[in-house]
């Protein structure tokens, strides 16, 4: 057998498929170099794309590529060694680089892939974005809606006015067909219809308030859709054919007013409420979206604070007229209480007037018949005369100064003055009047009392002597003792007097007083009443003292003024007494000056008379004018009286040393006779001293005199004592204002 030679023969090359291979690797080789070309121009017009270096490998590939074809060229024929050895090398670059370029596609597919991932992503997200712009622009809106409506509403503070308004906005803003607002009625079991938008329901059509509808809608703060059927929504004409739109319904809450009070904020009500309706037009195919029912929603919240203002505004000016009201009542009141009050000083007043001139006649001509020589039947007579005027020209000044405290008129008049001298005073004016009754007497002055304090030197003096009075006048017999000294800071709070709170200071002290007698006592049952004006103690004793009942009422009202505490302690009825006192006083700031400024008064004056002193008296009353002339005749005077004042200016002269006049005349007053006297009379020296001797008590007439230049005050009545003791005071010192 022979052997086969397996090798094919080789073919010869046709000319044809040689020239088509050749034409095809040109243009093979042709595209291979153009993409290179076109990925170049790529990378430079994207600013974005990632995978550059990618680029560059396909570049290269694709070249290689293209020089193997075109390489191919020259082994179409027979060819040398070199252009061998050039297409293995180009080969074999080309499958270098084309397995790199392969695991490098390997890599990089993922992230191809994941790009994709992000771009659908991002678009779901941009998807998402656009819904959220739109339900953002959706809120805008409703908004929008709400602060017009808002701005609507709270326009006005009526309340008609503003159901009527929100009903209007809504019905415009959301096109709705219908729109009712049931409000609950007075009894709260039914709601009853009370606005429509449309107005074509009779309004005051009522439901029961338990339907369940209603309970549904009122258990819920949001809008609740409910059947077109239902008793509230039962209010458009019949559709016919049509279908009915959709039905919401909201609660609105109504304020409560029963809890309401002018300073404070009404209670919000958790169970009363009022119901909105809102209805859709009919067969439409139109829904409520959820931004309508929050703008619904949001609407009935700001109806419900509009109608709460505007309740709270109802109460204010339903408040605001009745206080109105109570204050013209109140105005009137206080206004008729003034003119009672300004009745009632100028009744006091001229009363206190004209009581005291008859009174100045009985006290003056009384105190000259008892320097006459008289039986001791007659004295006793005339004693009992004196006594009786003293009691009831006391009366008339209790009276008076009640009457001032009362109104507030009354201020203190402070000054500096010896405290010592005050006791020792009302001492000498008690001690003839306790030794009548054979009462021992006895004052006790603590060695700490300052001898100079700063206060009102009458209204303490009035004080004591009231206090050691009344102590005189229930004691039948034994002793009274008088204790003063400087109240110590723990014993000056007291139980019984709750608002008395003494305050200690350096520029201060609290003075306190202790009455004690054994007279008749009090029962514990008369005690509160003590201070009480024109309250008397019922008991025997104090039947027979008599008494006006006003001694004790204005102590404790100059006790108050003088910032104290006033009460009396007592263990029964005939056990005695003490009345007790505590008031406050200062302290002078210059003690030796006081020393010398304000002595005391040095008690009698004997029988000292003044004669030749020449005096001129002008009263328009005959009585009081002659009263006065007989006073001022015993004790020796050289008296001249005139009736007017065109007569008084006419008749003075410099030998006249004293003119007691009356300032209310008729004419020319007093006031002005006291400026023409000093326009005749310009050196002191040369001018007599100007006395007004009057029964005005009020403070006026003080500061009228010191005005125009008198020289002293004398309310009348006047004693002769007192007479005596006037004259010595003004010619030693050329001044005497009493206090009033």
């Amino acid at each position: 057998m022979e052997s086969c030679n397996c090798i094919e023969p080789q073919w010869p090359a046709d000319e044809l498929l040689m020239k088509y291979q050749y034409i095809s690797d040109f243009f093979i080789a042709l595209a291979y170099f153009s993409i290179p070309l076109e990925l170049i121009y790529f990378v430079k017009k994207s600013a974005v794309f990632p995978y550059r270096w990618v680029l560059v490998q396909f570049g290269a590939f694709i070249v290689l590529c293209g020089a193997t074809h075109l390489i191919n060229l020259w082994t179409f024929s027979m060819h040398s060694r070199t252009v061998a050895i050039v297409m293995t090398t180009a080969k074999v670059l080309t499958a270098v680089v084309s397995c790199a370029t392969a695991l490098m596609l390997v890599h990089i597919i993922p992230d191809l892939l994941s790009v994709k991932t992000r771009e659908l992503f991002l678009k779901n997200k941009a998807a998402e974005l656009d819904r959220e712009m739109g339900l953002i622009r959706t809120q805008e809106e409703t908004g929008r809606h709400v602060r017009m409506l808002t701005h609507e509403i709270r326009s006005t503070l009526d309340r008609h006015t503003i159901l009527k308004t929100t009903l209007v906005e809504l019905g415009r803003t959301l096109s709705l067909e219908e729109c009712a607002l049931w409000m609950p009625t007075r009894t709260g079991l039914e709601l009853q219809l009370s606005y429509t938008l449309r107005q074509q329901n009779p309004v005051g059509y009522t439901v029961p308030i338990q339907l369940p509808v209603i309970n549904q809608v009122f258990s819920s703060n949001r809008a609740v859709k409910i059947s077109p059927n239902c008793p509230v929504a039962r209010l458009r004409p019949l559709a016919g054919k049509y279908m009915p739109g959709e039905v919401v319904a909201v609660r609105v809450p109504l304020l409560h007013l029963s809890n309401f009070q002018i300073n404070d904020w009404p209670e919000l009500s958790t169970k009363r409420y009022a119901l909105m309706v809102l209805m859709l037009p009919s067969d439409s195919a139109r829904q409520w979206h959820v931004h309508e029912l929050e703008l619904v929603e949001v609407v009935a919240d700001q109806v419900a604070v509009a109608l709460s203002h505007a309740a709270i505004l109802e109460e204010s000016m339903r408040a605001r007229d009745l206080l109105m009201e109570q204050n013209i009542a109140l105005d009137l009141a206080r206004r008729e209480a003034e003119t009672a009050i300004r009745a009632r000083n100028d009744f006091l007043a001229v009363m206190n007037h004209e009581m005291r001139t008859p009174m100045h006649a009985i006290i003056a001509l009384s105190s000259l018949l008892q320097e006459t020589e008289l039986t001791p039947e007659q004295r006793l007579m005339v004693e009992t005369i004196l006594k009786s005027s003293n009691l009831l020209a006391t009366l008339i000044n209790d009276v008076l100064d009640l009457s001032r405290l009362e109104d507030g008129s009354l201020q203190l008049q402070i000054g500096t003055f010896n405290l010592h001298a005050v006791f020792r005073e009302v001492l000498n004016l008690i001690k003839p009047i306790a030794s009548v009754k054979k009462l021992l007497v006895a004052l006790n002055l603590s060695p700490d009392l300052p001898e100079y304090a700063v206060g009102d030197e009458k209204r303490l003096m009035q004080t004591l002597l009231n206090v050691v009075g009344n102590a005189v006048k229930f004691t039948k017999e034994g002793n009274i003792s008088i204790t003063a000294f400087v109240a110590k800071s723990e014993s000056l709070r007291d139980a019984r007097a709750p608002d008395f709170f003494p305050v200690p200071s350096e520029n201060h002290f609290y003075l306190r007083v202790q009455v004690k007698d054994s007279g008749s006592g009090i029962s514990p049952q008369d005690t509160p009443k003590l201070f009480t004006k024109f309250a008397q103690n019922q008991t025997m004793a104090t039947r027979n003292s008599g008494g006006s009942g006003l001694g004790l009422a204005i102590c404790k009202r100059f006790v108050n003024l003088m910032e104290g505490h006033i009460w009396i302690e007592s263990e029964g009825l005939g056990k005695g007494c003490t009345a007790i006192f505590i008031v406050k006083l200062g302290i002078p700031e210059h003690s030796n000056e006081s020393k010398l400024s304000f002595m005391p008064k040095l008690p009698g004056h004997g029988q000292t008379n003044f004669p030749g002193l020449k005096v001129l008296v002008m009263d328009d009353n005959s009585v009081s004018r002659s009263v006065t002339k007989g006073l001022l005749v015993h004790l020796g005077c050289d008296v001249m009286t005139v009736s007017s004042s065109e007569e008084c200016l006419r008749v003075i002269s410099q030998e006249h040393k004293v003119v007691f006049m009356d300032v209310c005349v008729p004419g020319i007053d007093g006031y002005e006779v006291a400026v023409h006297i000093h326009e005749k009379f310009t050196r002191r020296h040369e001018r007599p001293l100007i006395v007004a001797l009057t029964g005005n008590t009020d403070k006026v007439t003080k500061e009228n005199c010191m005005r125009v230049g008198m020289d002293g005050v004398i309310l009348k009545p006047i004693s002769l004592e007192k007479m005596r003791s006037v004259l010595l005071d003004l010619l030693e010192h050329r001044v005497l204002f009493e206090a009033i």
